[in-house]
């Protein structure tokens, strides 16, 4: 951090009453925030003028309407060429070499670097509410660090409060009413009636929500039974929406979980024993074959072992609908963490499904490049120290969750397309397109196309930096990736036609994020009928038989 600047810190009820001050449509409300001290508070905290677009921070509050980038290697995910990109009130006006413009218009160089799409994180969980504490980052800390990363709209899942999917939704639309990015919402069933059922039809009639997510895990508060799998499963179906699956025996879990405790092992490591990838893989084949059996498209969050990816690979190969997302984590880490001998450092790798041993990284990165796996996400679910010392007596009390929504572009890039095993086009399908593509939000989202949204990234694969806490945007303490050095970095990133991250600065408003509904009825449904129609046919039943008897 520059040593000109002078550094304020806020105590956080009086930052969070002033976050909250500012009207969700102004454009003249437009912050500064350079984050990253060793307590990873806001040090400084910049409120532009107001109305006459001078500044304090030292730039123009007023948006930026026209926007040329010049001269990159423009990709999309199924093509790259040399080409400029125009920009007018937040959508992509025109992509082709040699835009000539006027002198209204902000110009940027990208000779020699990449021009994508703004990467969209499938999942992630922002101001959740978990295991007796709410995850630090919330929708605008969360968001702000995306940005700051190159992501520039994330999905959410809404939980439903009591079992009530609408009070779900309400709850979140109040806790979204300061982000600063686009995004939108998965939705948790965590229980089954007929008011469940119509609420599910609401969700996807009127709520722009096409996708409901079932936990075979977290026994005792979030895990549901096959018998409400199937119903929610044959909802899906009918509404035209994605089913998502945690995928650990919940049951087995518990059991597990006894175990080691008994056995005296009550540390970070406990959590990898007592769910072991044999639990996962399970729960994966069981819900695949489940929703075979109702013939609806299924989508299994966070594929972190082996064993589950097996079972997403055979399902592919049979024909079956099976979207398979891989996180961060999985790819580029392993258990041996959970093994260090300060507790502090163990607990913060704690997420569920666990990281895995070695050996299990390199086999999902395969499965990611091979096309096994479809997208990349972050499961970004962040909590403190101080959070997860809950458990520094009994490995179940540490909250489950990691950070990575900064992160995730710099380390996909570093792993995937340095190492050669994916390129540059599929570096954007497996970041941004493909996530599109399945919530039906394609090509709005997730291409640089005329027309589409202009959520942009500027990357330099010639540039590296260093991955940590202490200059993170996260409001963690921690960081999983700390100390990580990767190559290529996001030097400008454009959200809705807007500058909002360039030198290294963040000018971010908050309320400024809108919410993206996602129609049902995406691509994974396209011959469904038909399939449904083969299956009927197959039958060969009912038989007519004589009612007469001899």
């Amino acid at each position: 951090m520059d040593s000109g600047y002078t550094f304020l810190t806020f105590n956080l009820s009086f930052l969070i009453l002033l976050l909250l001050s500012f009207p969700s449509t102004s454009d003249s409300n437009e912050v500064t925030l350079l984050f990253g001290s060793r307590e990873n508070k806001i040090e400084k905290f910049c409120a532009a003028g107001i109305g006459d677009g001078d500044s304090t921070c030292g730039f123009s509050t007023k948006s930026l309407s026209k926007i040329l980038i010049k001269g990159g290697s423009v990709v999309n995910a199924h093509h790259e060429e040399v080409a400029d990109v125009y920009v007018e009130d937040g959508i992509i006006v025109a992509v082709k070499p040699h835009i000539n413009v006027g002198d209204d218009v902000t110009v940027l160089d990208a000779a020699g670097k990449f021009v994508m799409p703004g990467g969209i994180d499938p999942h992630v969980h922002l101001a959740m509410d978990f295991m007796g504490t709410q995850s630090v980052d919330d929708f605008f800390s969360g968001q702000a660090a995306a940005l700051a990363g190159g992501t520039t709209m994330h999905i959410d899942f809404v939980l439903p409060v009591d079992g009530s999917l609408m009070a779900g939704f309400e709850d979140y639309e109040k806790k979204s009413r300061n982000s600063c990015m686009d995004y939108g919402f998965h939705m948790a069933v965590t229980k089954w009636d007929e008011t469940v059922s119509k609420e599910m039809e609401i969700m996807v009639q009127e709520k722009g929500i096409n996708s409901f997510k079932f936990f075979l895990a977290y026994k005792g508060s979030f895990m549901v039974s096959d018998e409400l799998l199937l119903q929610g499963f044959k909802k899906c179906k009918s509404l035209g929406a994605l089913a998502m699956v945690h995928a650990e025996n919940g049951d087995a879990v518990y059991e597990g979980q006894k175990r080691m405790i008994e056995l005296g092992i009550t540390g970070p490591e406990g959590h990898a024993l007592s769910r072991p990838p044999v639990l996962e893989g399970e729960a994966t084949a069981r819900a695949i074959r489940l929703a075979d059996f109702v013939n609806t498209p299924l989508y299994v969050v966070h594929v972190m072992s082996i064993d589950a990816m097996e079972e997403v690979a055979k399902a592919r190969k049979s024909g079956q609908r099976v979207i398979g997302e891989s996180v961060v984590s999985a790819l580029v880490l392993d258990d041996s963490w959970l093994w260090h001998p300060d507790f502090s450092i163990a607990a913060k790798y704690v997420m569920s499904p666990p990281i895995r041993a070695s050996g299990h990284n390199k086999a999902l990165q395969a499965a990611l490049s091979t096309g096994v796996l479809q997208l990349v996400g972050t499961d970004h679910c962040t909590f403190n120290s101080t959070q997860k010392a809950f458990g520094i007596d009994d490995f179940r009390k540490i909250p489950n969750g990691v950070n990575g929504i900064e992160e995730r572009m710099h380390i996909v890039w570093d792993t995937m397309v340095e190492s050669g095993q994916i390129s540059v086009t599929d570096y954007v399908r497996v970041t941004s397109t493909e996530c599109a593509r399945i919530f039906n939000i394609y090509p709005r989202k997730g291409a640089i196309l005329a027309g589409s949204d202009a959520d942009i990234i500027i990357f330099n694969p010639n540039s590296s930096l260093e991955i940590s806490a202490k200059s993170h945007h996260s409001r963690s303490d921690t960081n999983i990736y700390e100390g990580r050095r990767v190559k290529g970095k996001v030097e400008v990133t454009i959200a809705g036609g807007r500058i909002v991250w360039q030198n290294d600065e963040l000018k971010v408003v908050p309320g400024s994020g809108k919410y993206i509904e996602m129609p049902p009825f995406g691509y994974l449904f396209k011959g469904m009928d038909k399939a449904e129609a083969s299956y009927l046919s197959s039958l060969r039943a009912p038989v007519k038989r004589s009612k007469k008897t001899t």
